[in-house]
Order: structure tokens, then C-alpha cells, then sequence
């Protein structure tokens, strides 16, 4: 694709539900590198040019979701711990990670990043907006580092029964990188029910859309963070994007978020 084109025409049009990779075992093997080299990355640009987001999945091990997930209860991982019934953004928690980053998630950040900047910098000139990206996740942090941004953004959220996200943004800063991901670290129907990862797009002039995504331990969701073009009649325009978590039935349930641009 070129920095013009939305939509590649000659690709089938494909639910972002279905999962982009190419796997040939049902559980992911190889290193975090090696798994991401071995998404379908053209099949997660045109779910994210249509819908928004896309999924990925199995990108952790059941034994990688696990290890995360136990780690939650040592504070020498974390910078800080948010309730967030305190700040009205919901019930339930979450801890922010402190450097240096777990090498699970340290992996993730840096091989995923350059496979997204291509699409990042395309929307970006599609919507007229000036930043552009670098093709290395460390130059990236060294801008966001210059300006100020210097507090790791990954993080693991935990819901009990009842508990909930309300729709939001992750910006925390003047330089954000406009797509992150998600990843369910807990097992639908054994660890919990309920609590589905929703996405809503703000449309001018129409009313909003909603994207649910159902996910299984280990599958990672991709999804725009704020805006991102949509092809219209016209030409390309924006819309509003916020992401949230629908209210745990029962159960506990975990998420890593990875987000690519750091805090104030």
C-alpha cells in the first residue's frame, strides 16, 4: 500500500475475529520474534483499515500467560497500582510495570512495533497529521523520553466478579503511537465469564459502532488507540475510537495491555 490508499481492493474481506497468522501447531512455538515474524501482516493491516482492530491468535503460551499472571502479587515489577473505582474509571485494577520490563514484554514491544508503523505513519498521513514514526521502537522512546514521557506504559489489569473498564483512551502524553495491544492472559469459562473486550468507533454525523472481541488465553487483540481513517465517498476521515471491558459475570480475569509510547 502506498501513503494514499486505504484498502487494498483485491484482498477478500476478512472478520477481525478470525485471527491473522500463520500457524501450523495449535500451541505457538519459537521465540516472541519468531512468532511475530510469523503473523499474516497483511491480513492485520487490512482488519485494522477496516474494522479498527485485529486479532492474532496464541501469540503467548499458556506457561508465558501464566507467569505474568503470577507475577502479578510483586511489587518490585510495578511503578504503580491503580484502583480504579477511585478515578471513576470503572471497578477493578491495575499495575503499571517499572523498568527494566519483563523480557516477555520487553520481546513483544520491540518486534511488534516496527510490523505497525507502516500502517501508523499511512493513517497518520491520510488524517493531514504530522508525526511520523521511526522504524525502531527505541527511537521512538527516545523521542517520547526527550519530551518528557520517561514512565513504562505496559501494564496487567485484573477484574473480579462484577468489576468493569469503561471506555478510554491510552495517551498519556504528547507523543503517542496510535495502535497497542492487548493480550487475555486468563482462560474464558474456566477463570471467568463475562468480561469481553469491547471497541466503540465515534462516526461524524452516525451513530457510534461497536466491535466485540472474544478472545482465548495467549490471543492478542490490535486496535487503534485514538483515531483512525475511514474511507468515505469522499476521501478518508476520521473517527473516535475508545476501548473498554464489559462487566466479569464471575471469576477473575487478567490482561496485558502493551502500549508503545511512554508516560509523563
Amino acid at each position: 500500500m502506498d501513503q494514499t490508499t486505504l484498502f487494498e481492493p483485491e484482498r477478500e474481506p476478512a472478520s477481525p475475529n478470525a485471527g491473522c497468522t500463520r500457524r501450523d501447531s495449535p500451541e505457538p512455538a519459537g521465540s516472541i520474534a519468531q512468532r511475530v515474524a510469523a503473523i499474516d501482516w497483511p491480513c492485520i493491516e487490512d482488519n485494522l483499515d477496516r474494522y479498527g482492530c485485529a486479532t492474532v491468535p496464541q501469540l503467548l503460551t499458556a506457561a508465558e500467560c501464566e507467569a505474568l499472571t503470577a507475577g502479578y502479587t510483586r511489587g518490585d515489577l510495578y511503578r504503580s497500582r491503580v484502583v480504579m473505582a477511585r478515578h471513576g474509571f470503572g471497578r477493578g485494577e491495575y499495575q503499571y510495570f517499572t523498568y527494566p520490563l519483563p523480557d516477555v514484554i520487553g520481546s513483544l514491544r520491540a518486534t511488534l512495533y516496527p510490523h505497525l508503523v507502516p500502517v501508523a505513519n499511512r493513517w497518520n498521513a491520510l488524517m493531514h497529521l504530522d508525526p511520523r514514526y521511526p522504524a525502531a521502537h527505541d527511537a521512538f522512546l527516545h523521542r517520547c523520553h526527550a519530551a518528557g514521557q520517561v514512565r513504562p506504559t505496559p501494564l496487567i489489569l485484573q477484574y473480579t466478579t462484577g468489576d468493569y473498564n469503561c471506555l478510554h483512551q491510552d495517551l498519556y502524553g504528547e507523543h503517542v503511537f496510535p495502535i497497542q495491544v492487548a493480550i487475555l492472559l486468563s482462560v474464558p469459562a474456566r477463570d471467568f465469564t463475562g468480561g469481553e473486550f469491547v471497541l466503540t468507533e465515534q462516526r461524524p454525523r452516525m451513530q457510534s459502532r461497536v466491535e466485540v472481541v472474544p478472545l482465548s488465553q495467549g490471543d492478542a487483540v490490535i486496535f487503534a488507540v485514538n483515531e483512525r481513517p475511514v474511507q468515505g465517498t469522499r476521501g478518508a476521515y476520521r473517527v473516535k475510537l475508545r476501548h473498554g471491558v464489559s462487566r466479569l459475570r464471575s471469576g477473575r480475569r487478567h490482561t496485558l495491555g502493551v502500549i508503545f509510547h511512554d508516560a509523563q
